[in-house]
């Protein structure tokens, strides 16, 4: 049948025969003549009569379609692949040492531009002390020495956080359910009952397996506008074998308790509208790395073979010799024979430590040198990590921690490029995990009255202003300087210039403004009270005045 019909709708195939249509304006031409490619599709990618396009077929389907039906499977191949390909394991390392690294600080900032409506009290000069009370509450529950923050009590907020990144980067989600445990207030420095239980995204999934429904998406309950309200989890993961009655059987976990207490936290990267799962970084390039580590295989063996060589003994006697020896009554071969074994056996020489054999007269080794025919690997594997770098969002570099072919333009060329990607994926992961787990424990905190303190006697209820109260951000890893000198001028000319401030260059290289300015002081105090001169960073002024000689009291 006919993939193009004219203008009535009829068939070309069914045409009569001296003529054809264009397809352009239905008209008739002569049956000689070729309808070009470009004029039957006015896009290439349209096309089905090249070679390329000939069998490219895919399907168009929904999001959840595409992902939720083959999801354990690209998932179970990126762990693999992370698990046993040094490549894809740095990279991963590499991202995470990158955005979330070992620790992460909370930057309170709530908006109290927005707060004022509620009350005049709230301005700057409140912000910063509910800041600096915000941020020490904080301190002391995410960094509990008995870990009372986690369900399971293993790990800090931070720890929580890196371990959430990593899931969502090889497996494409990042799941948290806020568990209330009132039991462990008074246990050691635990305060709160609020606690976090990262969860393995597998448990993530419809009941008893079955397949997705209209609201119900990969273990996603969604309404009528596509809203997730509740989430259908696992007791256990499903190859747990120790609990496989657990892993039977699913909690359904609403999003939200009735007053707005945020009960689960899913985060995926979004690559199309109505998306309710993610897909890990690894999906678009797991074929490349998997032929790439198939090459290194190869490679390996072919080096291996080509470091081993074989040995054979040549004999003076040529095969009709050897032939007329066994067919004859004599014991000439068997002389021979001996005779090797004998001078093998008395006069045996070393190499080294190593034996080499004795040969009887005549006889010489010979050597079966393999032949390395693999050439250009280096550049060949290189062009693929460049593949699977730019899908991770990094640079070549970064993964194979190789800089021999790298100067300064290029190197900061790089970092700057990667930075990007590595500042957008921090962001998101901020915005969508770490700051929603510090509102839930924020709202038990202002709730409990911890705050009473710092805030107005008129201020409205955390749920009121929730998101005002919640307003961050999160000091992680420093951004670093391939050029110290040059790019440290930099900064000073930019905040020189007020095109930046000291808040914003301290907070890339992972440092709080307010302790530098701090610590910096304490270190002047210093150098004044052992009477040392102040260096050129403690500023004109304090040294123009520590320069001063000091007034002797004149006698009145």
């Amino acid at each position: 049948m006919s993939l193009l019909v004219d203008s009535s709708g009829k068939p070309f195939g069914d045409l009569p025969a001296g003529g054809r249509a264009r397809a352009d304006s239905g008209s008739i031409m002569p049956s000689h003549a070729r309808v070009s490619d470009s004029s039957l599709f006015p896009y290439n990618a349209a096309s089905y009569q090249t070679q390329e396009m000939a069998d490219w077929y895919p399907f168009i389907r929904s999001p959840d379609s595409e992902i939720n039906i083959s999801r354990d499977i690209m998932v179970s191949r990126s762990r693999d692949l992370s698990r046993n390909d040094g490549w894809a394991s740095g990279g991963i390392t590499r991202i995470l040492d990158n955005t979330v690294g070992a620790h992460m600080r909370l930057s309170a900032n709530p908006d109290w531009q927005y707060l004022k409506r509620f009350s005049k009290k709230f301005d700057a000069v409140w912000a910063d002390e509910y800041r600096k009370a915000v941020e020490a509450l904080w301190r002391v529950y995410s960094e509990d020495l008995g870990h009372y923050n986690d369900v399971s009590r293993q790990l800090t907020i931070s720890q929580q956080l890196r371990l959430a990144l990593r899931h969502k980067l090889i497996d494409g989600d990042s799941l948290f359910v806020a568990h209330w445990m009132p039991e462990r207030i008074g246990r050691g420095a635990a305060q709160y009952a609020t606690a976090f239980l990262l969860v393995d995204p597998d448990r993530l999934s419809n009941p008893y397996q079955m397949l997705d429904t209209k609201f119900l998406r990969g273990g996603v309950e969604i309404d009528v506008d596509g809203v997730p309200v509740a989430y259908h989890i696992r007791q256990a993961h499903q190859n747990d074998w120790y609990n496989s009655a657990e892993s039977m059987i699913w909690s359904r976990v609403e999003r939200e308790d009735p007053d707005g207490w945020r009960r689960v936290i899913h985060d995926f990267e979004r690559d199309r509208a109505g998306q309710n799962r993610g897909i890990g970084v690894f999906t678009p390039i797991l074929a490349h790395a998997k032929m790439l580590a198939r090459y290194y295989g190869v490679e390996l063996q072919a080096a291996t073979v080509a470091t081993i060589f074989g040995t054979y003994v040549t004999s003076p006697y040529d095969p009709a010799m050897i032939e007329a020896g066994m067919e004859s009554e004599g014991d000439e071969l068997g002389f021979y024979q001996d005779l090797r074994a004998e001078l093998s056996r008395d006069r045996p020489a070393t190499l080294n430590g190593v034996r080499v054999p004795t040969l009887a007269p005549g006889e010489e080794i010979k050597q079966v040198a393999a032949a390395h025919p693999h050439v250009g690997f280096e550049d060949f594997a290189h062009e693929m990590l460049r593949s699977i770098a730019s899908a991770l969002g990094v640079s070549a570099e970064q993964i194979t921690q190789d800089w021999s072919r790298t100067n300064y333009s290029s190197a900061r060329a790089a970092m700057l490029e990667s930075w990007k990607t590595l500042s957008r994926r921090n962001t998101e992961f901020k915005v969508g995990t770490a700051t929603p787990m510090y509102a839930s424990w924020l709202q038990e905190a202002m709730e409990r009255g911890d705050l009473d303190d710092v805030l107005p006697s008129d201020a409205p209820e955390f749920v009121e202003a929730a998101t005002a109260f919640s307003r961050c951000d999160w000091l992680g890893v420093a951004r670093g300087w391939v050029d110290p000198v040059k790019e440290a001028a930099g900064s000073v000319m930019r905040m020189d210039g007020g095109l930046s401030t000291l808040k914003k260059e301290a907070a890339e290289q992972g440092l709080d403004w307010e302790e530098v300015i701090a610590q910096r002081a304490i270190e002047v105090a210093a150098f004044k009270a052992a009477g040392l001169a102040l260096p050129e960073w403690a500023g004109e002024v304090a040294a123009a005045e520590s320069a001063k000689p000091e007034e002797t009291p004149q006698p009145r």
